[in-house]
């Protein structure tokens, strides 16, 4: 713990740095890979729980009742392929589309006689369609609403590119976890819709967090001529990493035992659908704000006017110096970089050769 420790005080003084802005390609391509994946997992379909397609949900409530036992039962009484789950009441919950025949009445009759259960202990709830195209067109109403609304605050606070730069990130985020979750053929529920519009608030914290670094380090940066706009936006980036994997692992950590133990070990399926869209979600999250937005962020930058020349002066100066410091070695001489003229937060600790001599044929002060 310590040792990672020291690497977030070194990644923060500029000790150590790694260069993630210059390698956005591989970032891209990488996102490119991933997104064409979840893009195939989407033209294969959503599994949509029944609250949006319709149909009816049995609850069982009944002691040693196991998943197993009631889906060996209710086979038999339906012909479609009813979906069982446990609830974390420990009752047995039914899923039947509505595709199926079987009325209502006859599947709680038979359930209540195979099962050895009242009937007043079984609960039936019929959902048409209808009610799940509303679902889905207020959760739809509320991500756009979302998306705009982070648009504006970003480009009231930051500037436009970052506002183009977040949103991206978070449509990256968005198009991962849908397509994962259609791999992995999850039922999308209602808390499958929560989970989606959670992730997009953990994806933005950690995207305003690291472009609020940058916008420091790049204060009044064309005044200077040694650092481009990429180099200071790395640096931000840097600064802020292991806050910002630290962070995710915390929410992780909780999210991870809901879907691993929960939904896994002890067999809660109704907590699956929530759990792996936040597990998935912040996990690209942490990702996309660190690989995705802030290179975007600088690539859009760089293509400014005034960064441009700022790319240029920092591209003069650094030959000039690499010139200055091989003609310096050539004669044995060290040279020494002063950074007085880097913007605030950017100053860099760099290793100087300290040394004295005594000049030539003054008396020692020692007897």
């Amino acid at each position: 713990m310590s040792r990672f420790s020291n690497l977030g005080h070194k990644l923060y003084q500029g000790e150590v740095s790694f260069d993630f802005v210059g390698r956005r390609k591989l970032w891209y391509s990488i996102s490119a890979v991933i997104v064409l994946v979840a893009g195939i997992g989407l033209a294969m379909g959503l599994h949509l729980g029944i609250e949006f397609k319709g149909g009816s949900v049995y609850t069982v409530t009944k002691p040693g009742l196991t998943v197993s036992q009631a889906q060996e039962v209710v086979d038999k009484i339906v012909e479609s392929h009813p979906l069982v789950q446990s609830t974390e009441g420990g009752e047995i919950r039914i899923q039947v589309s509505s595709e199926d025949k079987t009325t209502s009445s006859v599947v709680t009759e038979k359930l209540s006689k195979e099962l050895g259960v009242p009937i007043e202990e079984i609960g039936a709830q019929v959902i048409g369609p209808s009610w799940g195209e509303q679902i889905s067109n207020k959760a739809l109403t509320g991500l756009v609403i979302f998306m705009i609304l982070v648009t504006i605050y970003l480009a009231i606070a930051f500037e436009w590119r970052m506002a183009v730069a977040a949103l991206v990130a978070l449509i990256h985020d968005l198009l991962i976890t849908i397509g994962v979750y259609a791999l992995v053929g999850f039922e999308v529920t209602p808390g499958t819709v929560i989970g989606f519009l959670t992730i997009l608030g953990y994806s933005l914290y950690d995207t305003v967090v690291v472009f609020d670094t940058v916008k420091e380090n790049t204060k009044d940066l064309t005044k200077q001529n040694k650092l481009t706009y990429s180099d200071a936006a790395n640096a931000g980036l840097n600064q802020t990493l292991v806050r910002s994997l630290n962070t995710t692992v915390v929410a992780l950590l909780p999210v991870a035992a809901l879907l691993f133990i929960g939904g896994g070990l002890l067999g809660a399926g109704t907590l699956n659908d929530i759990s792996l869209a936040l597990f998935i979600g912040l996990a690209a999250g942490a990702y996309s704000s660190i690989c995705v937005a802030t290179p975007l962020l600088a690539q859009l930058k760089e293509e400014a006017p005034e960064m441009k020349a700022l790319a240029k002066r920092v591209a003069q100066r650094r030959a000039a110096d690499a010139k200055a410091a091989a003609a310096k070695d050539e004669a044995g001489a060290d040279e020494e970089i002063a950074d007085e003229d880097l913007p605030a937060g950017m100053v860099g600790q760099r290793g100087r050769a300290a040394g004295t001599t005594r000049a030539k044929g003054r008396p020692s002060t020692k007897r």
